[in-house]
């Protein structure tokens, strides 16, 4: 299986191979404020299974930022629309990228959705908001966190 995804303006765009590692819906403060959201759709990925992808034969225009707080984190940004492209774990070898900027398919879906469905909520002591889906609510990461509900 191949995911492809992009910046809002596609000047950047990824590809990542293979199953996710993870993919929830992430309700930490980093991402709250990274994203102007309550809670993003994160999918984090092997960094084997990760790979830029070249956009009209050029390589992608990024920024980067390291988060103060936890310097083995990189977030990369497109330098012409702006948007969070993927984040960079030094710590774990793991790529993240945000769900929401996977390829859609002509009615506006994200492709192979069931391939990256969140299956929980993360980090959800921090929430801005209360989700009444039936997903688990974990304090942490999933299966390595106290479950909330």
């Amino acid at each position: 299986m191949l995911m492809r995804g992009s910046c809002y303006c596609s000047s950047v765009s990824y590809e990542f191979s293979g199953a996710p590692l993870l993919s929830a819906y992430c309700h930490c403060t980093n991402c709250q404020r990274l994203s102007g959201c309550p809670f993003v759709h994160t999918i984090h990925v092997d960094a084997a299974a990760f790979r830029w992808a070249l956009t009209h034969g050029a390589p992608p225009a990024l920024a980067s930022f390291v988060l103060p707080e936890k310097p083995w984190k990189t977030r990369w940004r497109c330098v012409r629309c702006g948007a969070c492209v993927a984040g960079e774990n030094a710590r774990t070898g793991h790529w993240s990228v945000w769900g929401a900027q996977l390829a859609r398919d002509a009615a506006g879906r994200v492709e192979r959705w069931d391939a990256v469905r969140p299956t929980a909520h993360i980090f959800y002591g921090t929430r801005l908001l209360d989700v009444g889906d039936a997903l688990g609510k974990w304090e942490g990461y999933e299966g390595r966190s106290a479950r909330m509900a």
